[in-house]
């Protein structure tokens, strides 16, 4: 190698003092508000410090369209509001949940954004959009942090305005390559003939090369097809092209991972036999069990993650969450990654208001304590958390990337539980990323 190169960046109240009179109203009002989901009225207690209106933040994600959704992310986002406000908010002061539906589309993307201008929320938490280029330089012009986004784009690890809290596709790619390096043939990725896709193959191709592996074969395939018959076969066909050693196969797809496993499924059995792996948020326990188990095509699949598996008992808290404010709703899943990232971004959120010690909350002095190098605990589900613009990864293009930890999961008996205790920093294969 002659050097790396910068992997590009694709994915970029005033306090007043009211008459007696207005308590019995103020009191009614609570009342009245008591049976609201989020986002009216005054938490008992509040003792003001910028005033006492609510927090208002937003979350957004896609929904109800035919590639990637995610419709938990929102929900719990609205779970985890309705259950800190019944304790009284966070320092005293209601929290208040806008979301908004990107519909996976840049125009939507961009409207979110601008919405979050106009509703001046102190903080975008918790969110998926595939479109940085579209959502971050609104949220930019207005110094709105984005705090915990899903880690789809690149934007989202350069931005001085992001905090992310996982290590997104970068990480798993790479830990999923370096672990795949030592036990497969031929390896072949599946992924989403997208712009965010075109960044997936250098990504696991770093971790490949500390085992010193290459990609056999990067298939491109539209992730809102209905069906992956020619790209299962020509899978197939690279995957199978050293009869000595057992080939690999790595869907990487998001919610169309499944959709391509059903046509793999039926193709492989004029295949020699080939192991799968793919990422978490590609695949989850929902997408085993819909597949056939222990008996499905997950079976012996090594699957990279950025948390702890979801039977860890580091998961009660947000699952006490799910159970008591969002127990019939069925858009939550405990074992979605996306709803996970939402925990621990409002996680980051609340230790965040909390720092500024019941001063003015907004979108300057949110960012302000980020940037001034606070450490987060995450209760063990990542490392400390703390973002520093220039970092071990800025000279690959990762300036903001605070957490390069994967766990490597498999599926043993139809169940994903961990193939490795505690976690792995995939910081120096990352380091010898390149893009062509």
């Amino acid at each position: 190698m002659t050097g790396r190169r910068r992997l590009r960046s694709i994915f970029l109240p005033t306090t007043t003092n009211r008459p007696v009179r207005t308590l019995a109203r103020r009191a009614g009002a609570l009342v009245a508000c008591a049976s609201v989901a989020v986002g009216c009225g005054v938490i008992p207690g509040a003792t003001g410090g910028s005033g006492d209106a609510p927090i208002t933040v937003m979350t957004w994600a896609p929904d109800g369209t035919k590639a990637t959704n995610k419709p938990g992310m929102p929900a719990f986002a609205q779970a985890y509001a309705r259950w800190i406000n019944a304790q009284g908010g966070i320092e005293g002061r209601e929290l208040k949940v806008l979301t908004c539906n990107d519909h996976n589309d840049t125009v939507a993307a961009a409207n979110c954004a601008r919405r979050a201008v106009k509703e001046n929320v102190v903080a975008v938490v918790g969110s998926y959009s595939q479109f940085s280029d579209a959502f971050l330089p609104p949220l930019q012009s207005a110094g709105i942090p984005y705090i915990g986004g899903y880690g789809v784009t690149n934007g989202e690890f350069t931005s001085p305005l992001s905090y992310p809290v996982n290590g997104g596709q970068p990480v798993l790619l790479a830990g999923l390559g370096k672990e795949l390096a030592a036990s497969c043939g031929p390896l072949v990725l599946v992924r989403p003939d997208s712009i965010a896709g075109d960044e997936l193959p250098p990504l696991i191709d770093s971790g490949l090369t500390t085992g010193r592996h290459a990609l056999a074969d990067d298939q491109l395939a539209a992730e809102d097809a209905t069906e992956y018959s020619d790209q299962s076969v020509r899978a197939l066909e690279y995957a199978t092209t050293d009869p000595d050693e057992k080939g690999c196969v790595v869907p990487a797809l998001g919610d169309r991972t499944s959709t391509f496993m059903d046509s793999f499924r039926r193709a492989r059995d004029n295949y020699p036999e080939v192991r799968t792996a793919t990422v978490l948020g590609s695949v989850d326990q929902t997408v085993i069990n819909a597949s056939g188990g222990a008996s499905g095509p997950y079976e012996g699949s090594y699957i990279t993650g950025w948390y702890p598996v979801t039977s860890d008992a580091r998961w009660n808290e947000m699952k006490k969450v799910i159970s008591e404010q969002a127990f019939s709703d069925n858009r939550i899943d405990a074992s979605d990654a996306g709803v996970q990232t939402t925990w621990i971004a409002y996680t980051v959120f609340k230790a965040v208001v909390e720092s500024l010690g019941g001063g003015e909350v907004s979108s300057d002095t949110v960012r302000r304590s980020l940037n001034r190098g606070l450490k987060i605990s995450t209760g063990g589900l990542t490392p400390t958390l703390e973002w520093k613009f220039q970092d071990t990864l800025a000279s690959v293009g990762f300036p903001r990337l605070a957490n390069a930890d994967v766990t490597l999961q498999v599926v043993r008996q139809g169940r994903l539980v961990a193939a490795r205790k505690g976690f792995i920093d995939v910081t120096k294969t990352l380091q010898n990323a390149e893009v062509s």
